[in-house]
């Protein structure tokens, strides 16, 4: 499995990166070890998480995901092997939010305490916050560089606008950059992406780690009917944006496509985004070992140009 650089960082990562923002949530302290250390065994590293997850599971707070990947990796001894990222600037009520100096020198320390670490290999900023001057943040990431609590720093959720003057004034004051992009990006969320966003990244060499990238699990296949929605709590959602015309054309391009290649949907969906030349990894979360090794299946698909094709035209946004 060959591993790809993000950015220009030093950060060298497998191409399919494991989401936890379901830790704490559908998935419980015992099915996360088991997770993880699926993942581990299969010889992957990449770990993304937040400060926010999983606050909005009855009774939970925030740090819920943060807290198990700590506690899996002291049990294990595994940190050194493991590349984790989390994010701050998502409002956790009742007073936790944006990107001020104080609220990221605040939070850091509380994912270092909750993850059992010293270091953190991928800061994001999790949403931009148009209420603190973006020199303000940078400066307060280049700080925690400074004093080794972050190897290097990312943004999601931004706009291309916003991305390109961040890199600006990091050139400018020769602050760190943002050496990633995490956007909601995937065979059927293409144009916020595609229209500004991915020729920047291109263009600076910033790497893309796409959330979302099933659609809410629309693009496995599992939702086809009204009866489908009831497996899982997001089934709601997925009929609503989903269920529509252009939703069931790529749903038979992933079905004719994964048959030719024995191969699942989901596994399809996750190689097109490998294929796209502006993205590092997908980023998928998983609720179980089988389902996780569906998803880590699919590094070894190898589309060709016709089933490229195929997709890019079932999912065209223009």
């Amino acid at each position: 499995m060959t591993k790809r650089r993000l950015g220009r960082s030093e950060l060298h990562i497998s191409p399919f990166i494991l989401g936890t923002n379901v830790f704490g949530h559908t998935v419980d302290e015992k099915t996360g070890f088991e997770i993880l250390d699926a993942f581990r065994e299969a010889g992957f590293e990449t770990i993304d998480t937040a400060n926010s997850y999983s606050m909005w599971a009855p009774g939970n707070k925030g740090g819920e995901s943060e807290s198990i990947i700590g506690k899996w990796m002291k049990d294990r001894g595994a940190r050194k092997e493991m590349i984790i990222a989390t994010k701050v600037g998502w409002e956790i009520p009742p007073d936790i939010n944006g990107l001020s100096r104080e609220q990221i020198m605040s939070e850091v320390e509380k994912s270092l305490r909750r993850l059992q670490t010293d270091y953190i290999d991928l800061y994001q900023s999790h949403r931009d916050d148009p209420d603190t001057p973006q020199e303000e943040t940078l400066a307060a990431y280049d700080e925690l560089i400074q004093q080794g609590k972050v190897r290097v720093i990312g943004a999601s959720n931004y706009s291309a606008e916003r991305l390109a003057e961040a890199v600006e004034i990091s050139n400018q004051n020769n602050y760190p950059r943002y050496e990633s992009l995490q956007p909601n990006y995937s065979l059927y969320v293409r144009e916020d992406f595609e229209k500004e966003t991915e020729k920047l990244c291109l263009d600076e060499e910033i790497g893309v780690i796409t959330y979302f990238s099933l659609a809410s699990g629309f693009l496995t296949g599992k939702y086809r009917s009204e009866d489908d929605l009831g497996k899982s709590v997001r089934g709601r959602s997925v009929r609503e944006r989903y269920f529509n015309d252009r939703g069931w054309n790529i749903l038979s391009a992933l079905d004719s496509i994964s048959s030719s290649n024995s191969a699942t949907p989901a596994q399809v969906a996750l190689a097109w985004l490998l294929h796209r030349p502006s993205v590092t990894a997908p980023i998928s979360s998983a609720t179980s070992v089988p389902q996780l090794k569906e998803l880590l299946g699919s590094v070894e698909i190898k589309l060709s140009e016709e089933e490229i094709k195929l997709l890019d035209e079932a999912s065209e946004w223009r």
